[in-house]
């Protein structure tokens, strides 16, 4: 994980996503969640998260696009977005873009849980080609 001015790198590995967080305010996180446990990478971002809140951007985008979503990765998430989603206290804007492969309509669906339970408007953006299968 590197973290510089704002900037938040965490690699992925076979079973958690690569994440990249940007001072501009563009969060994003790709692969898998697969992870059993709370991770150090989790908590690696939550901080980054944490230090970005002290001075968001105007707009910040969160960029999901997960091929495998577990239930713990799904909690951490969670966790992710809730920390996040503070930037509207601040006044700011908060812009959700969740992809998912059109026929996986599990993350789809979690997509929408999360949606709804924070009320926060996402932007469900349908993909083909994304299966671990492929």
């Amino acid at each position: 994980m590197t973290m510089q001015d704002n900037h938040c790198h965490i690699p992925p590995t076979d079973k958690t996503p690569e994440v990249i967080f940007n001072a501009d305010g563009t969060l994003s996180i790709k692969g898998r969640a697969m992870a059993l446990n709370r991770t150090a990478p989790s908590e690696k971002l939550l901080d980054c998260i944490e230090r970005y809140l002290k001075n968001p951007a105007g707009t910040t985008t969160v960029i999901i696009d997960l091929e495998y979503l577990n239930s713990f990765g799904t909690q951490i998430l969670v966790a992710v977005i809730r920390k996040i989603s503070q930037v509207t206290n601040h006044g700011k804007r908060l812009v959700i873009k969740w992809y998912y492969d059109e026929e996986d309509d599990d993350i789809l669906e979690r997509g929408h849980h999360i949606s709804e339970a924070f009320n926060i408007p996402v932007e469900f953006i349908p993909t083909r080609n994304h299966s671990l299968f492929n």
